[in-house]
């Protein structure tokens, strides 16, 4: 039997492994970046030698990374050859059904934000202009766009199939971003159109993505600000997916206000975003990801599903119903309905 005060000691295995956590990310995000899962898809198991060569990257540091790839279970390793394991085959590999790689990229952008953490505690505003990523830098929001567009189509195949847009004729996407989830809702409800509404530099390039999913005719692009472009009428059904965790309360309860007025009687709202407990402290990845916004945007936070239960019934909405995606997914959907 052990000694009462070894049973009680204190474990230092967490700090240590949050302590070095981002050893991973950074292997990840390199190895995606460069082209290693790509690479080994198409020559189907090499050697670090012949992937560096294949890629124009140093040999040493090339079979250094492919190991720590083995380590975290992102490759297999038999001798020197090196594959892809059956997680980075199906998610890592850009042109399959399952592909992360471009959803990944919005977390390797903000990685020096984070660094800036600090910053944002000592000071309260966000460590980089949200501009950046919002049409100001054009080749950041390319990226944030797409990264966007990448992440959606992961999401939208465990979303979609959840909503019933039987009957319905015409949607309004507040937020829509790179139009992926309107993209993906027309596909599936041949009766229905839809109209993305989000920023000029953001629309521009979810203009290109509609067109090259052949559905241009279907999804319409309404470039302005959804805090201030008024929300055109004869909708019955609506949609916010990912956008409402970069807005106050105050801004929330007023688009959601605005989303209620354009809708027709009978219409409904699909709200899709990370939420938390009352406490804000649970799941774990919704409360980081709360600073993950403040990072970036002047009133990025996560709320509770009970904060927007309430906001929605303010608005005018009734019907109010919650549930998880499936995991991985951290999001919920909730629906609401206009009488």
């Amino acid at each position: 039997m052990q000694p009462t005060d070894a049973v009680s000691r204190p474990d230092p295995s967490q700090i240590v492994e949050l302590a070095s956590a981002f050893y991973g990310s950074c292997v990840l995000f390199t190895s995606s970046d460069l082209g290693i899962f790509a690479k080994l898809a198409e020559l189907g198991s090499a050697t670090a030698a012949t992937v560096a060569d294949a890629v124009a990257t140093d040999v040493r540091a090339t079979t250094l990374l492919m190991d720590g790839c083995v380590a975290l279970g992102l490759l297999a390793k038999t001798g020197l050859l090196y594959r892809n394991t059956p997680s980075s085959a199906a998610f890592l590999v850009p042109g399959q059904p399952g592909d992360l790689s471009r959803a990944i990229r919005f977390n390797r952008d903000v990685y020096d934000a984070w660094g800036k953490l600090p910053d944002l505690v000592r000071k309260g505003v966000p460590v980089e202009k949200p501009e950046l990523h919002l049409g100001e830098d054009a080749e950041r929001t390319r990226t944030f766009v797409l990264s966007m567009h990448g992440r959606a189509m992961g999401i939208g195949r465990a979303v979609i199939a959840q909503l019933d847009l039987k009957g319905r004729k015409q949607l309004l996407d507040i937020g829509g971003g790179p139009g992926t989830y309107s993209t993906l809702i027309v596909q599936a409800n041949p009766g229905l159109r839809s109209t993305v509404l989000d920023l000029p530099g953001v629309v521009a390039v979810a203009s290109e993505l509609i067109a090259h999913a052949g559905v241009a005719d279907r999804v319409a692009t309404l470039p302005g600000d959804y805090h201030t472009t008024p929300f055109p009428g004869g909708n019955d059904a609506a949609i916010i997916f990912g956008a409402l965790h970069q807005e106050s309360p105050e801004s929330i309860c007023d688009i959601l206000k605005r989303a209620y007025d354009s809708l027709l009687p009978g219409g409904i709202i699909y709200i899709l975003d990370l939420m938390t407990d009352a406490t804000h402290t649970s799941p774990v990845f919704s409360a980081l990801f709360a600073i993950n916004m403040a990072l970036i945007a002047r009133d990025g936070w996560v709320f509770s599903a009970a904060e927007l239960k309430t906001w929605l019934e303010q608005a005018g909405f009734t019907g109010f119903d919650v549930s998880p995606l499936a995991p991985p997914m951290p999001h919920w959907l909730v629906r609401a309905q206009k009488p």
